[in-house]
């Protein structure tokens, strides 16, 4: 088992013929993720990748203007986002208004108070945010979801929570030379206004009976590395 996506997981790509965004989506598509769809405004009815001269013209995955689209047409259920700061806090509110279960937002930089506002948004809403400002979220030998590199993870029963991207795969590197696989890879991001938190994702990790431990990483300052203040929610 694992925790957020599995090879079951349908994926929809945000800003996916942006530079980065598609440079990604080739890379989580060659590990095996499902990506059956991505959204572009105003590139609706093209297709990315795939649709080449003398190929058929349901080649490629199809791209939509809107992520509602890609929910109802392309049956969509998990978003990641590589769109630019200035839009991100808004591509993050279109998922889960189109009825996303879970966002991975992997763009940097997005302004704090963007991020206030996206937060409130969510309250009382059936959906998961991993990010801003993170590697995303990888099940090993099932999907890839975000900017980690694939190849030095392993299938197996540790589970991997970090804030850093680089020490996210510093922690992978190391277990898999060992021979010690991961049953799901983290990476929550260190931005300070966010989605899920360590607590959060221990507690799936608790609750999934392939993992068998978790090795946590977290970075210097902030209220998460330090003890809180009373009456706050322990970190």
């Amino acid at each position: 088992m694992s925790i957020l996506v599995n090879k079951d997981t349908r994926v929809v790509f945000q800003g996916i013929t942006g530079e980065f965004g598609s440079l990604h989506a080739r890379a989580c598509i060659a590990y095996g993720t499902n990506v059956v769809a991505g959204v572009t405004p105003g590139r609706g009815g093209q297709r990315f990748e795939g649709a080449q001269p003398g190929s058929p013209p349901t080649a490629g995955i199809p791209i939509y203007d809107t992520v509602e689209e890609a929910v109802k047409h392309a049956g969509a259920d998990t978003s990641c986002i590589f769109v630019p700061p200035a839009g991100a806090a808004d591509a993050i509110a279109e998922s889960i208004d189109a009825g996303c279960s879970l966002v991975i937002c992997i763009t940097e930089g997005i302004p704090v108070l963007d991020m206030i506002k996206v937060r409130k948004y969510m309250e009382g809403k059936s959906v998961r945010l991993v990010g801003p400002n993170c590697p995303g979220v990888i099940t090993p030998g099932e999907c890839k979801i975000g900017i980690m590199p694939g190849q030095i993870h392993k299938k197996g029963h540790i589970g991997v929570l970090s804030k850093s991207g680089t020490l996210t795969y510093e922690a992978v590197f190391q277990l898999t030379a060992l021979g010690i696989g991961q049953s799901t890879c983290v990476g929550i991001g260190g931005d300070p206004v966010a989605g899920l938190d360590f607590i959060d994702v221990l507690d799936l990790f608790n609750r999934d009976p392939d993992t068998h431990g978790v090795i946590m990483i977290g970075e210097i300052g902030g209220s998460a590395s330090s003890a809180p203040p009373p009456g706050s929610r322990p970190t």
